[in-house]
């Protein structure tokens, strides 16, 4: 299998132009490729498309995307390195917030390329096979994308043409036109789509399957959703849940058969996305996977610990809240699957400690041991009784996305995938599909698929779940055992209308949450750039 570098992003930068773009944006055109030539040659198409796909690094597996899609809900607090209180705490959200800016620039960026190579691609001289399968996979990503802008603002700005030149109007589009559009986009690309591809990190047919499941639940069209989901879970299209939750997260076994959709990072670096101004001056900041950094405690102020290549560089942005350490029974291995808890030493010191003795112990259970040289964070020096933070730098720290494949302590790009859709979300969207149908013992049997794998050794009994016990708030409860930090929780809060009461029920650093908060707000310079003010005015609550 070949691994799917996304090429072509700077090559098209300059060609296509964005409602979202500053008034002050500079068309530099760095490659001297012309419009004419990606537009209406194979070889320039498919460069086209490739850039299309290079727009999910902008979300997955970044700061922005963590921040928007994770932050402000029942699982996360700020830790000390937090930068983005107003999306966490919703401490005064505004239009100026600069991760909102940077998606809402590159969203609509993309959009445009999207639009502009469906509606051009007639005349990019395509052989009579590639046609449908490359309009197929720009349909799915114009749709991919419309779900993110949709479901973040609301009906805001939507079009199916490509834009030329500099636009200073935007219009307002209700959210069911943004809908149904993602329905016929995808049911183009399930129609259009190949079952397999050599490439890795291109669409499938499955993989729209599954996207348009989601989709459909979104919808509240359960029916279609609990029916499409089936459709990839019985397909045979080959993929499988991993025996031991555990092995996702290796990077030696980041492409596995659980991966339906990923957003893939090249090894090599320099194929990636960070900032160069010379070779990328349209790139990220920092470029590749962060979410190593964004969920690791700050480990290396304790004695035997300095900051090394196995336990990452601590940003400390984000900690779980007490509420989801709680939602973990002892028999789940989700728990140790997904949370780092020991630090062993790596250097002496003079309190004893040696070289791989035990230096650091985080806990979400109360442990006060006697004589033990370690240094110990447990429940109750983490957090006060009422659930609020004592201690915003030591903690349980999510390691799902730890890279110690790394070539140094402080380097801050991965190569780490991006998991989007995994086998296991098709089960719980089937499930929460099939407990809005009222059939509450099909849904506890596709819950239990997940907890049967989830259960330690000899513990699968005491995992399974009756229908009697399923809920709307216990599939909330399984998505964030199985799903946590995996850039979907906000969604899923919005979606099942629960954002409100499980953050002001369980997340103290965030209970001023209020009703406009169901969506964020438009981004100032957009707001500044346009000329039809009193049309298009900022989402209500937000200035």
């Amino acid at each position: 299998m070949r691994h799917f570098i996304y090429k072509g992003l700077m090559v098209l930068a300059g060609l296509t132009m964005s409602v979202s773009c500053k008034k002050d944006l500079q068309e530099k055109n760095y490659t001297g490729v012309t419009a004419e030539s990606v537009f209406t040659t194979p070889e320039g198409f498919e460069t086209l498309v490739n850039g299309a796909y290079a727009y999910q690094r902008w979300w997955y597996g970044k700061e922005e995307g963590f921040s928007i899609s994770e932050m402000g809900t029942d699982l996360w607090m700020s830790g000390a390195g937090d930068i983005s209180t107003d999306l966490t705490q919703y401490i005064n959200l505004q239009a100026g917030n600069s991760l909102l800016t940077t998606e809402w620039q590159q969203l609509y960026a993309v959009i445009n390329l999207c639009n502009t190579g469906i509606n051009r691609i007639s005349g990019a001289g395509l052989a009579a096979e590639v046609r449908p399968v490359r309009e197929a996979e720009l349909k799915f990503l114009r749709a991919f994308y419309y779900w993110h802008i949709v479901q973040t603002w609301g009906g805001v700005h939507f079009s199916l043409e490509e834009t030329v030149g500099i636009v200073t109007t935007a219009n307002k589009t209700p959210v069911e036109t943004f809908n149904k559009q993602i329905i016929d986009d995808l049911l183009f690309a399930v129609s259009n789509l190949p079952v397999t591809t050599k490439d890795y990190g291109r669409v499938t047919k499955p993989a729209a399957q599954a996207f348009l499941a989601r989709m459909y639940l979104t919808q509240n069209k359960f029916t279609e959703a609990r029916d499409m989901a089936a459709a990839v879970i019985n397909g045979g299209y080959g993929y499988r849940l991993l025996p031991a939750y555990a092995d996702l997260w290796k990077m030696a076994n980041v492409k596995n058969t659980e991966v339906v959709y990923a957003v893939n990072y090249s090894t090599n670096l320099v194929l990636n996305d960070l900032l160069d101004k010379i070779l990328n001056p349209l790139g990220h900041s920092r470029g590749s996977n962060n979410g190593h950094m964004v969920f690791a405690m700050k480990y290396d102020d304790q004695p035997g610990m300095i900051r090394d290549i196995a336990n990452g560089r601590p940003f400390n942005r984000y900690m779980p809240t007490r509420f989801l350490l709680d939602l973990y029974s002892e028999n789940d291995s989700r728990y140790e699957g997904s949370f780092k808890t020991v630090w062993y030493a790596n250097s002496a010191t003079t309190t004893g400690l040696k070289v791989g003795d035990t230096a650091i112990f985080a806990t979400k259970n109360v442990y006060a041991p006697a004589g033990k040289l370690y240094k110990t964070f447990d429940r109750n020096a983490v957090y006060n009784a009422n659930g609020t933070v004592k201690d915003q730098l030591h903690y349980v720290s999510l390691n799902k996305f730890d890279d110690p494949t790394r070539l140094s302590a402080n380097e801050a790009q991965s190569a780490r995938d991006a998991f989007v859709i995994r086998f296991a979300e098709l089960y719980l969207i089937a499930a929460e599909a099939d407990f809005n149908l009222g059939n509450l013992t099909e849904a506890a049997s596709y819950i239990n698929v997940l907890r049967t794998r989830a259960a330690k050794p000899g513990k699968v009994a005491e995992m399974q779940v009756t229908p009697e016990q399923i809920t709307i708030d216990f599939i909330l409860d399984e998505r964030a055992r199985e799903f946590a930090g995996e850039q979907m929780r906000w969604f899923d809060l919005k979606r099942t209308g629960k954002l409100l009461e499980r953050v002001k029920a369980h997340n103290p650093n965030a209970a001023t949450i209020q009703e406009f908060h169901t969506v964020r707000p438009i981004p100032r310079a957009q707001m500044d750039a346009i000329t039809n003010k009193e049309e298009f005015k900022q989402n209500p609550g937000y200035q």
